[in-house]
């Protein structure tokens, strides 16, 4: 890659660690952003590394801050999910993918806005939870874009800011953690890949301490709003490249 190359990549890996730092719907942006000088599926490649390293960082810091009910409904949708990305791959068009998920956040993100964020908690639904986990560890495997079909869940549920938090991180850990096979088998984890990931590591771990240090300080009202608007951004994105 050339300087900019380089430049949007640091951009890409720094928004990834913010989202494991808590901002969970920043890093969503971090594969259209290396999709300005490489193709999305080696932006993908090059990325997943750095969500792994990322998540550990996330991991630790929220060790202790995470619903276990909201993972056992979402987590094996996720997982199936990702096993329909792996055996559809050959299928798959990066576009139009990002189109569907562009219109399911924007409508999400209109309706939260006209009722106020905060609206009434729902409690966590294996069925809901099952759904709307496949659809984002599918969109996860294509583009690394899972995080507003998971939002579509879980910010309704209401979770304090740092359960949301460590909640969506141990999700998009144990996603990207299983991704890591079909990844392999598809060479996308190459050797040329793979030294390009390791340059984005210092960028991606200094991202989990910054959104560290801001999810802990916004309140409740501000996290949620925040959410809310980078998901309404991305979605934006997402439907402005799929047409």
């Amino acid at each position: 890659m050339d300087l900019l190359g380089w430049v949007l990549a640091a951009v890409a890996a720094f928004s990834i660690g913010l989202a494991k730092g808590g901002l969970s719907m920043v890093g969503t942006i971090s594969v259209p952003l290396m999709a300005l000088v490489i193709s999305p599926v080696q932006a993908a490649g090059i990325l997943l590394p750095v969500y792994v390293v990322s998540d550990i960082g996330g991991l630790i810091a929220f060790r202790r801050d995470f619903d276990a009910r909201v993972l056992a409904t979402v987590v094996p949708g996720a997982i199936t999910g990702i096993g329909l990305g792996w055996a559809t791959a050959h299928l798959v068009d990066d576009a139009r993918v990002g189109l569907i998920v562009g219109v399911i956040g924007m409508a999400f993100a209109l309706n939260a806005l006209r009722r106020g964020a905060r609206g009434a908690a729902r409690a966590p639904d294996r069925l809901r939870g099952g759904f709307w986990g496949m659809v984002s560890g599918y969109t996860s495997f294509v583009s690394h874009s899972g995080a507003a079909p998971y939002q579509v869940y879980a910010q309704p549920l209401h979770m304090p800011p740092l359960t949301y938090a460590g909640t969506t991180t141990i999700f998009f850990a144990i996603c990207n953690a299983v991704k890591l096979i079909p990844y392999a088998m598809l060479g996308q984890l190459s050797l040329h890949n793979l030294a390009i990931s390791a340059g984005l590591m210092l960028p991606g771990i200094l991202g989990v301490l910054a959104g560290l240090w801001l999810v802990k300080r916004m309140s409740p009202q501000v996290f949620y709003g925040f959410i809310t608007w980078a998901l309404m951004i991305v979605s934006a994105k997402l439907i402005w490249d799929g047409l």
